[in-house]
């Protein structure tokens, strides 16, 4: 049996000019940005793993996998589910479920995302608009304003990897795939990463938030150890020493490493570190290995 349980990435990112996750209206012709005030006394937008995972989704579809629909709960006033089907849907197995009907059937994700928060405060920023549709039905036209924000911004996900294909003990549905389709679910999922586009307010705030430099080990413990690694000063400098130290301070639980970052983006290129593609073919690399040594 492969040693390795985990795959870590934790990825930095920059929206030019972007309202990636809206909130409720702070009054009713403000659409406002999630933000979340961190201990300096400063607001931080962030776009929630909800919307990531949802992105991630999306981008599979786009691939070509067929996702598992939502059906009506069936109790009154019950929420509604997916297929509840794993064995079928690869985003049942990556993303979990739970179907609460006359008994709970549920898979916990193997994929763990969490939000992708800004590095770099909101300041204020405001976009002005005004929709002329309510002139043509006799009405006057309607203006608002959206916030919007300009800054980097990081996340984090985790993949259990001895998780994805397998049940667990006590799990009330079929799931027992071959090497082969775990390794096409999960090479699929690292590509979904990769490009990862977001379809919230695209419309009119086109974002491109695909990873610009990326953290990632395979491990043999479950623990995101770049979650709160990655730092970049106001000159668009990377903390590479901060990076590395993390490196070297889980080295008895890290089968393979890789730092990879987009040549030419940031202010200065890291020499120890590979290209942004190079990154993700280890990370490929890894997976395939993975799977195909379980015996």
């Amino acid at each position: 049996m492969s040693k390795a349980k985990s795959l870590t990435i934790t990825y930095l990112t920059k929206a030019t000019y972007a309202s990636l996750n809206g909130s409720d209206k702070e009054v009713d012709n403000i659409s406002s940005v999630k933000k979340i005030r961190k201990n300096d006394g400063k607001d931080y937008p962030y776009c929630s793993s909800q919307a990531v995972r949802r992105a991630l989704r999306e981008q599979l579809s786009v691939m070509g996998f067929e996702l598992s629909e939502g059906v009506t709960g069936e109790k009154e006033k019950g929420a509604a589910t997916t297929k509840c089907d794993p064995q079928a849907y690869i985003d049942d197995d990556l993303f979990g479920f739970m179907n609460a009907s006359a008994t709970t059937v549920k898979r916990t994700s193997p994929v763990r995302v969490s939000p992708l928060v800004a590095i770099t405060p909101y300041l204020g920023e405001l976009d002005f608009a005004t929709n002329y549709m309510s002139v043509s039905a006799g009405g006057n036209p309607n203006i608002f304003e959206t916030e919007i924000h300009s800054g980097y911004y990081c996340g984090t996900i985790l993949i259990e990897l001895d998780r994805i294909g397998e049940k667990s003990i006590g799990d009330k549905y079929e799931l027992e795939l071959s090497a082969e389709d775990k390794i096409k679910r999960t090479l699929a999922l690292v590509d979904a990463i990769q490009n990862l586009w977001t379809v919230g307010r695209q419309s009119r705030f086109l974002s491109d938030v695909s990873p610009k430099f990326v953290c990632a080990s395979l491990m043999t413990v479950k623990n995101p150890i770049f979650m709160e690694s990655i730092r970049i000063n106001d000159k668009d400098e990377l903390n590479v020493d901060l990076i590395n130290n993390t490196t070297k301070d889980f080295s008895n639980q890290i089968i393979h490493s890789c730092i990879g970052e987009r040549k030419g983006f940031f202010s200065k290129d890291t020499d120890e570190f590979t290209t942004l593609g190079e990154c993700f073919e280890n990370i490929r690399g890894w997976i395939k290995d993975t799977y195909s040594n379980k015996q």
